[in-house]
Parts: structure tokens; C-alpha cells; sequence
């Protein structure tokens, strides 16, 4: 079945409560790229050092990494609507004392506040997407991508045309589009039903024992560094007003969009998962090498390319994060974030500090090294991250035995 087909069960063709889950998405993505364009403003704001504002990213993404261990505990006991609900409440009260924070550290504070409610959102919300969504988890993973796509698209675009009156708008903005968020969510979605076995806090640690969902992650976690250090640190090595700085980062979100819903799925089918990602993985490698070593043109061109690499890997990411093992998606899901979201946290805190002890170009020397560490795992975990799907059986598989999950 072709996931695009506007016909019953077509990525076209969803549940409102999937669009209104889906459109909350987009603003819970929004927030991660949405201080990108700002970062330099904030730091003459509040008289702070590029790495002191890059904390906002590592707190964010720290409390967002422990909390994927809570998530599912607090999902299986009142439900994955009032779980969407609480993780919206969280992030519009932080988003909006965000934007009254009077230094850095309160700021980096009310982020790890914003950060505990997007954990218990965005994890929640792929899995009543995946649930409530019409057509299986191929149409639903390629939904909840869009929505990826389009929040870190848009994200930038608000913080720069917000940004360039105030650092604090944006965040004022996103508290308003997350309150939105929480009245669509509350009128169009129907309580999912409960799991029929309660998660426990140890559940996602216990899932990282199967092989295959541990190599995912450990691939995933050394790709997010690379992520996370063109995300969070080239804002400041392209030194551009929020404008020009939104204007980057909205088509590099593009790009994601396209390659993560479009470009991908058709790359699999011809080539197989696992080829694709290793393949994508070498390519963000380059890129990133070159941007760090090329003059400020070629470092906005390799800017917005690496959203192109980055799409692919995020869909070839969740599909094996879902699919990989035999875990509950929702508890699989919270082990394998537990382990990425960790390297979200690093990226941005030692990217400047790597620039401050040698030089500029090295954070992206390193930020290479570590895509090109993602793809030896998928190298040499291949047989561990090969998994026939037991329910529902796969389409189709590539030549070389990898399957290609489509429900």
C-alpha cells in the first residue's frame, strides 16, 4: 500500500484526533529549532557566552532524556490523552517563563522545565498516532515525520520573525501555539485505552537487553551528536542576523521534511534500510566536515544539505526503534530516546567548549567522527538489526535481507 494514497487508511486520509495529536506536534517541534536564529541575541541579551546560551539545548535535552524513562509509567496509568494534555500544560507554563527570564541560568532552568514537558508529549503522541492513525504504522511514522519536518522548518522561521523584535517573543509565541495545542488535543481526541500491563520505570532499561533496539540506540545516540552540533552550534559560526539565520535553518527544515517523508521511504524500498542509513550517515559525515572547513557560503550550503541526510536518518531511526525488537512500541520507543536524547544534551555544551580549547573547525571534525561511529555500528550490528516483523508481515525486504517495514 502506498502511505501517500489519499484513499481509506492513506497518509491523506486520518482520524481528526490523528491531525489534531499531529498539529500539536509540529508546535512541540517547533521549540527545538526555534532558538536557533536567536542564540546570538540571546547571549548579547543577557550578556551570556555562546556556550552558557548553548545550555539551553543541554538542559532541554538532558531532562528530556531521563524523563523518556517516566513516560511510559505515567502513559499506562492515566492514559495517553491526559499524558498529551499534562506534557502541553508543562510546556506552555515554561515556554511562557522562558520568555520573562531575567538571566541565563533562569532560562536554561524554565528550557529543562519545558524540556520534562515535551518528553511526555512527544513520546506519548507517537504512540497514539501509531494507534489511532488509519492505515498501520507506515502511514503513522510518516505522519508524526511530517510533523517532525514541519516543526523544525517552522521553528526557526517564528524565532527569527519574532526574534528580531525581542529574543523573549518567541517563546511567548510558542506558549500561545502550545495552548492551542492543548485545546485541540482536548476536544478532538478520545481517550486512548490503557495498556493492559503497566509500565514500570525500569521497562525501557530492561528493552536496551535486545540486541538489536541497544545497537539502534547506540548508532542513534552518535548521529545525534552530529545532529545536535549543526543545530546548536552553527548558528553562531554563521554569525547572521535572525532574519538570514531563519532563512537557513527553514530551508534546511524543508529539506528535512521532504527527505524524512518522501525521499526515504522510496530509498528503502529500492535499497533496503539498513544500506540507506549507513550510505546517509558517510554522506552527513562529509557534509559536516566540509561546512567546518569552507568559506560562510559553503558552510550555509552544507548548513541546509545536512537537513536532506538528517531527514533520512529519522525515519530509518524510529522505524528500527519500533520495529527492531519484540518491546511495546511506546516502551521501546522510551528506552532507545533514554539513550539518544543523551548525546542532544552534549552536542551543544561541548561544541563551544571544543572550539574554545582548539580551535573553530575542530567541533565539526568531531561531529563527523561521531556520524561516521553511527554508521560502523549499523556496519557491524547489521545481523542484530535485521528483524523480520512478526505482526503484520512485511510488503517486501531488500536483496541483501533487510527488511523494509511496511504495514
Amino acid at each position: 500500500m502506498d502511505p501517500f494514497d489519499a484513499g481509506a487508511g492513506g497518509l491523506l486520509k486520518q482520524p481528526k484526533s490523528v491531525w489534531a495529536t499531529a498539529g500539536a506536534s509540529v508546535v512541540a517541534f517547533m521549540g527545538i529549532g526555534l532558538v536557533d536564529p536567536i542564540l546570538p541575541s540571546i547571549a548579547q541579551g543577557l550578556n551570556a557566552t555562546a556556550s552558557q546560551v548553548s545550555l539551553l539545548f543541554t538542559s532541554y535535552f538532558l531532562i528530556t532524556a531521563v524523563a523518556m524513562l517516566v513516560t511510559g509509567f505515567v502513559s499506562s496509568r492515566i492514559g495517553g490523552k491526559k499524558t498529551l494534555l499534562l506534557g502541553l500544560a508543562f510546556v506552555v507554563v515554561f515556554a511562557g517563563l522562558a520568555g520573562t527570564s531575567g538571566s541565563v541560568g533562569e532560562l536554561v532552568g524554565f528550557r529543562a522545565g519545558w524540556g520534562l514537558g515535551n518528553a511526555l508529549f512527544v513520546s506519548t503522541a507517537l504512540a497514539v498516532i501509531v494507534g489511532a492513525a488509519a492505515g498501520g504504522s507506515a502511514a503513522a511514522i510518516l505522519l508524526y515525520e511530517s510533523a517532525l519536518g514541519l516543526g523544525m522548518a517552522c521553528g526557526p522561521l517564528l524565532g527569527a520573525l519574532l526574534g528580531d523584535a525581542s529574543w523573549r517573543y518567541p517563546f511567548f509565541g510558542t506558549a500561545f501555539l502550545m495552548a492551542v495545542g492543548f485545546l485541540c488535543i482536548t476536544v478532538f481526541l478520545k481517550e486512548q485505552p490503557k495498556p493492559a500491563r503497566k509500565t514500570s520505570l525500569l521497562d525501557p532499561l530492561k528493552a536496551l537487553g535486545h540486541g538489536g533496539l541497544a545497537s539502534a540506540a547506540v548508532s542513534a545516540f552518535f548521529y545525534n551528536y552530529t545532529f545536535f552540533t549543526v543545530l546548536a552550534f552553527t548558528p553562531f559560526v554563521l554569525n547572521m542576523t535572525p532574519y538570514k539565520s531563519g532563512a537557513v535553518f527553514f530551508a534546511w527544515g524543508v529539506l528535512l521534511a521532504v527527505f524524512s517523508v518522501i525521499v526515504a521511504p522510496r530509498l528503502q524500498k529500492r535499497f533496503g534500510s539498513l544500506k540507506v542509513l549507513g550510505g546517509s550517515l558517510v554522506l552527513l559525515a562529509a557534509d559536516v566536515l566540509v561546512l567546518g572547513y569552507g568559506s560562510h557560503t559553503t558552510a550555509v550550503v552544507c548548513t541546509i544539505l545536512s537537513g536532506a541526510f538528517i531527514g533520512v536518518n529519522n525515519t530509518v531511526y524510529t522505524e528500527l526503534a519500533l520495529g527492531v525488537s519484540d518491546a511495546p512500541r511506546p516502551v521501546a520507543s522510551a528506552g532507545y530516546n533514554f539513550v539518544r536524547w543523551f548525546a542532544a544534551a552534549a552536542a551543544p555544551y561541548f561544541a563551544p567548549k571544543i572550539e574554545e580549547w582548539t580551535d573553530i573547525h575542530i567541533p565539526f571534525v568531531v561531529a563527523a567522527l561521531t556520524a561516521v561511529a553511527g554508521a560502523a555500528v549499523v556496519a557491524v550490528r547489521r545481523k542484530a538489526l535485521t528483524h523480520q516483523a512478526e505482526e503484520p508481515e512485511p510488503k517486501h525486504a531488500a536483496e541483501d535481507g533487510v527488511t523494509v517495514f511496511a504495514n
